[in-house]
């Protein structure tokens, strides 16, 4: 019987307090409190189409800024899919998604390499949904790549509408990072490398 892969992880610093629970091998439930409405939204689609059950609940200085929440949420949820991956034998590694969001068209391409590389170029013409700074999606994706130890590349197509920008982002984030993490019963558990490590 395959070993269950899940995370249970905390992290607590002078700016934010977080406890997150993964199952990588989930059914997208989520239960989401970061205390930025926008930001849980996101993270909820994210559990959902990646199939990914998630709980997280963080507290931070938001009434300074959602900077530091934003960060090291993504910071938390890549030390929770490394810590879940485990040796990572047998997973597929690489993952991509092209995802339409009405007018907006997001490409995420992840490699689980081991290897933390952020190529990020999403930019809409307006960079606010209410008072979050879509400038925080790209924290949260140099936190999340830095963490996990993966190459990401998140590129804005096109797109003018904020949400709609930042949800086609996290929403192709999903699907890419489902399909790196799943299991490829033709790898009969070997390492993705021709390196022999990750």
């Amino acid at each position: 019987m395959a070993k269950a892969r899940i995370a249970n992880l905390s992290r607590k610093t002078a700016e934010t307090d977080i406890v997150l629970k993964l199952g990588i091998d989930g059914t997208g439930v989520s239960k989401i409190d970061t205390g930025v409405p926008f930001f849980d939204h996101m993270l909820t689609l994210f559990a959902k189409h990646g199939l990914f059950d998630l709980e997280i609940k963080a507290v931070g200085d938001v009434e300074v800024d959602y900077h530091h929440t934003v960060e090291d949420v993504g910071l938390v949820l890549g030390d929770a899919f490394k810590q879940a991956l485990g040796d990572k034998l047998g997973i597929r590694r690489y993952g991509f998604f092209f995802l339409p969001m009405d007018e907006a068209l997001a490409r995420v391409v992840v490699d689980l390499s081991g290897r933390a590389c952020l190529v990020f170029d999403a930019v809409p013409p307006t960079m606010f949904v209410r008072d979050f700074n879509l400038i925080l999606v790209k924290e949260f994706s140099r936190a999340f790549s830095n963490a996990l130890g993966c190459n990401l590349h998140v590129k804005l197509e096109y797109g003018e509408e904020p949400h709609h920008v930042a949800e086609a982002i996290f929403k192709a984030l999903a699907r890419a990072m489902d399909e790196a993490t799943r299991i490829d019963e033709r790898a009969a558990g070997s390492l993705p490398s021709t390196k022999g490590s990750l």
